[in-house]
């Protein structure tokens, strides 16, 4: 008789019911007071956990932050890419504004997270596996962009992965940049637009 899945046990329970309690205190918090705002002291205590638990789970409080935005920025680019979907046949630009739309209005959504997170994931150590997690989520929206340009006639394969790494340079400068984190969602939203479609404009030329 064949064993089939094992159950999990009593002590892998105990370790995901901390892990959900560490994720849910450390989203919490971050939400209400910002990265800044909060010690990892403070999400142990809301957790209900030691902090030498806490630990182990993530060494630093920017991995716990980084943790917390992966989830977000995972369902901004799913819901960016279904509308890009949706966007498909109106041209190069509104396909990929459908895309970006949810990211930026999720990097946006606590401008001190967001922010903090992208500089966590450039300049951070790409070898920490939440970090990993969130570079490949990066790649998935270039990944994205791409194959959203490469639906157009007058962009190659080549030119759309250029493109892409172009765009989502200017999705990361408006989103972070000081300069503009006085504004809000949409005017930020219309001047990448404005960005993009001059990037694109040169493939659009009358030949």
């Amino acid at each position: 008789m064949g064993r089939g899945h094992m159950p999990i046990g009593r002590r892998e329970r105990a370790k995901q019911a901390k892990r959900e309690r560490i994720m849910t205190a450390a989203r919490e918090l971050f939400a209400e007071r910002g990265v800044s705002g909060v010690t990892t002291q403070q999400i142990a205590h809301r957790a209900d956990v030691a902090i030498g638990t806490l630990y182990l789970y993530a060494s630093t409080k920017a991995e716990l932050l980084i943790m917390v935005q992966n989830e977000k920025f995972a369902a901004a680019i799913d819901a960016g890419l279904a509308a890009a979907n949706a966007a498909a046949g109106q041209g190069a630009l509104e396909p990929v504004i459908a895309l970006i739309r949810p990211v930026v209005e999720c990097l946006r959504e606590h401008i001190e997270n967001g922010r903090t997170y992208l500089h966590e994931l450039v300049f951070g150590d790409p070898t920490e596996p939440y970090r990993q997690a969130g570079l490949a989520l990066a790649g998935r929206l270039e990944d994205g962009v791409t194959s959203s340009l490469t639906r157009d006639a007058h962009i190659g394969a080549a030119d759309a992965a250029t493109l892409a790494r172009v765009i989502t340079a200017i999705i990361h400068i408006s989103t972070t940049a000081t300069v503009y984190l006085h504004r809000s969602d949409e005017a930020v939203l219309a001047d990448i637009r404005d960005q993009i479609h001059a990037t694109l404009a040169p493939h659009h030329r009358a030949e």
